[in-house]
C-alpha cells in the first residue's frame, strides 16, 4: 500500500541522492552528468504524479505524513513555577494536503523541464548540476515540511545554490544579481525567522499534567500552532501563576508584529512592490534554465507562505488588512503591466509581467473566500507554468540569435516556425485567453474579489487590457515582420528543447480546458480558513 511507503521522504531526498552522484562523476563526463541529473529530477515528478493518482480531497492528504522526532532537548525550569518537564523538540514532519499537492506538482515538473533546458549550460557542469539538485531539494523541503524550523532550513537552503548558480553562469551582470537576490531574500528570512521564534514561543506548545505540576513540550509544529491558535480556549487550562513567567499567551501586539513580519517575507519573496527590484535583476541575469525555476517556483514559495502561515494561523490579522493586500494586488498588476509596456527587452518584459501576474495572486488572497483563494493557487501553478515556457523560449532564442533585445529581433516564423508558434501560444496564455491556463486563474481571482471589493477589483482588472499590449507587442515584433538576413539560417528547436516545451504546452492547455483537474486537490483545503473568515465576519 502507498500509506506505508514513505513516499513524500523519496520525493524530497531523491535529488540530494542524485546531487551526491554527480559529485561521484567525472567532470569530464557532461553527457553522464546531463542524464543523471534528469534522471533524479523526473523521479520526484513521477512519485509527484502517483501521488496525485493517490490523493483524495476528502482525507486532506491526512494518508501522507510522515512524522519522527529529530532532537528533543531538556530545557532549564523553576520549580517554583510547578513546571515538572520542559522538552523543546525539532521535528522531521512532511504532509501534503490540497494546498500543497498542486505546488508540489508544479515544482516537479518545472524542475525536469528545467534539467532538460540546462542543455544551454556550457562551463563547470558538475557543479552546476550538484547545484541545480540541491536547489530541487530545497524547494521540496518548503511544501512539504509542516514544521516551521524544518521549513525555515529548507527555504534558506533554496538561497545557496541560487545564489552561485546566477553569480557563476548568469550573463554580464550577474554578481550583481547574485548579491541583490542574497540581500533582499536574506532580510526575509530573517523577518520570517523571528516570526517564527515568536509563534513558537507563546503558542507551540502542548501542555499536559504531571506530578509535579505541568510537562509542557515546545515545537515548530504547524498542527499544534493551527491548533493553539484557532482555538479560543487553548490558554484557558493553564494556571498563569505557574506559567506566567513562561510568556504562554500570544497578545494581540505579537500576533500583529508576526503577521507584519511574515508579509514582509513573503512579500520580498513574491514579490510586492516595492520589493521587487531584486527579482528584475534576476529575471534579467540568470541563464534561462534557473528564471525558469525562480520566476516557475521561487516566487510561489512567497504565496504558499503567506496563505500556508500568514491565513491559517493569523486570520483576523489578514482579515483586517484584506483591503490593504487588495491595494498591493493592484498596484503590483498596474505597476508591472504599464513598465511592461515599455520595455526594449523581452526578459524585462517577461519579468515585469511577473509583478503584475504576482499581483493577481493577491487579489485571490485578499478575497477571503473560497473561489478567490483558489484562483491564487490556480493563478500561481499557471503562472508558473507560463513563465518557465516562456522562459526556456527566451535560452533558445539567446543560443541561436545572442540577442533579446526586441529591435534586434523580428520575423522569425520564417526560420523557425515551430519555436514561434510555442511563443505565441506561451503569450496567448499569459494574456488570459480563455481554453488556456492563465484566464482560468485570473477569472477566479477576480471573481472572488468581486463580491466584496468592486471597485478595485474593476481597476486590477485593467491590467489585463495592459497585458494585450505587451504580450503582443513583444510575441508579434518577434515572430512577424521583416528578418535580419543574419537570422535567416537559424535552425529551429532541437529534440531536446522541443520536448518540454511540448509538454509545458499541453499541460497549459489541459489545464485551460479541464481546470477541475487541479481545482478538485483543493476542495476541503480551505474549510478550517473560511470558517474562521465567516466567524470574524460575523463578529
Amino acid at each position: 500500500m502507498i500509506e506505508n511507503i514513505p513516499i513524500l521522504s523519496f520525493i524530497l531526498l531523491a535529488p540530494l541522492v542524485g546531487a551526491l552522484l554527480v559529485l561521484l562523476l567525472p567532470k569530464q563526463r557532461s553527457g553522464w552528468l546531463r542524464i543523471t541529473a534528469l534522471v533524479f529530477s523526473l523521479i520526484p515528478l513521477a512519485l509527484c504524479l502517483w501521488l496525485f493518482a493517490s490523493y483524495q480531497p476528502g482525507a486532506g492528504g491526512t494518508a501522507f505524513t510522515e512524522h519522527y522526532t529529530w532532537l528533543s532537548i531538556p530545557l532549564n525550569k523553576d520549580a517554583s513555577q510547578g513546571i515538572a518537564s520542559m522538552l523543546l523538540h525539532f521535528d522531521y514532519h512532511l504532509a501534503v494536503d490540497g494546498i500543497s499537492l498542486p505546488m508540489l506538482l508544479l515544482t516537479s515538473i518545472v524542475s525536469s523541464m528545467a534539467a532538460m533546458a540546462s542543455v544551454h549550460i556550457r562551463k563547470r557542469w558538475k557543479m552546476y548540476y550538484v547545484l541545480f539538485l540541491l536547489l530541487e531539494t530545497g524547494m521540496y523541503g518548503v511544501f512539504l515540511a509542516r514544521d516551521l524550523i524544518l521549513f525555515f532550513i529548507f527555504f534558506e537552503i533554496t538561497l545557496i545554490p541560487m545564489f552561485f548558480l546566477i553569480g557563476i553562469w548568469g550573463y554580464f551582470g550577474r554578481e550583481k544579481a547574485a548579491n541583490r537576490f542574497l540581500v533582499y531574500n536574506g532580510l526575509g528570512s530573517a523577518a520570517m525567522l523571528l516570526a517564527f521564534l515568536i509563534l513558537i514561543a507563546t503558542a507551540g506548545f502542548t501542555a499536559a499534567q504531571a506530578a509535579g505540576g505541568y510537562q509542557l513540550d515546545f515545537s515548530g509544529s504547524y498542527d499544534v500552532l493551527l491548533k493553539n491558535l484557532s482555538d479560543p480556549n487553548a490558554y484557558a487550562n493553564l494556571d498563569p501563576a505557574k506559567t506566567g513567567d513562561l510568556g504562554l499567551h500570544l497578545s494581540n501586539n505579537l500576533k500583529w508584529g508576526a503577521f507584519v513580519l511574515l508579509l514582509i517575507a513573503f512579500g520580498i519573496k513574491i514579490p510586492i512592490f516595492p520589493f521587487h527590484t531584486w527579482m528584475l535583476r534576476v529575471h534579467k541575469e540568470a541563464p534561462p534554465s534557473i528564471v525558469m525555476i525562480h520566476s516557475g517556483v521561487l516566487l510561489k514559495m512567497g504565496v504558499y507562505g503567506l496563505i500556508r502561515f500568514g491565513a491559517f494561523l493569523l486570520p483576523a490579522q489578514l482579515h483586517s488588512w484584506s483591503t490593504v493586500l487588495a491595494v498591493l494586488g493592484v498596484i503590483n498588476i498596474l505597476y508591472g503591466a504599464i513598465l511592461a509596456c515599455v520595455q526594449k527587452e523581452f526578459k524585462l518584459v517577461l519579468a515585469y509581467s511577473s509583478v503584475s501576474h504576482m499581483g493577481i495572486v493577491l487579489l485571490g488572497i485578499a478575497s477571503l473566500n473560497e473561489i478567490g483563494l483558489q484562483g491564487a493557487i490556480y493563478q500561481s501553478v499557471s503562472h508558473g507554468l507560463i513563465s518557465a515556457l516562456l522562459f526556456l523560449i527566451v535560452g533558445s532564442l539567446y543560443e541561436r540569435t545572442g540577442t533579446t533585445e526586441l529591435d534586434d529581433l523580428g520575423g522569425l516564423a520564417k526560420s523557425v516556425p515551430f519555436l514561434s508558434g510555442i511563443l505565441l501560444t506561451a503569450g496567448l496564455a499569459s494574456l488570459g485567453l480563455p481554453g488556456l491556463s492563465g484566464f482560468v486563474g485570473e477569472f477566479l481571482s477576480f471573481l472572488g474579489l468581486f463580491g466584496s471589493m468592486k471597485w478595485l477589483t474593476a481597476v486590477g482588472v485593467l491590467g489585463i487590457l495592459f497585458a494585450a499590449v505587451y504580450v503582443l507587442r513583444s510575441v508579434l515584433g518577434i515572430t512577424f515582420g521583416p528578418i535580419q538576413d543574419r537570422l535567416t539560417e537559424i535552425k529551429d528547436a532541437r529534440f531536446v528543447e522541443a520536448v518540454p516545451m511540448i509538454a509545458l504546452t499541453a499541460l497549459i492547455i489541459l489545464l485551460g480546458v479541464y481546470p477541475s483537474i487541479l481545482t478538485d486537490l483543493m476542495q476541503h483545503g480551505f474549510t478550517g480558513l473560511l470558517e474562521q473568515f465567516t466567524q470574524r465576519a460575523g463578529g
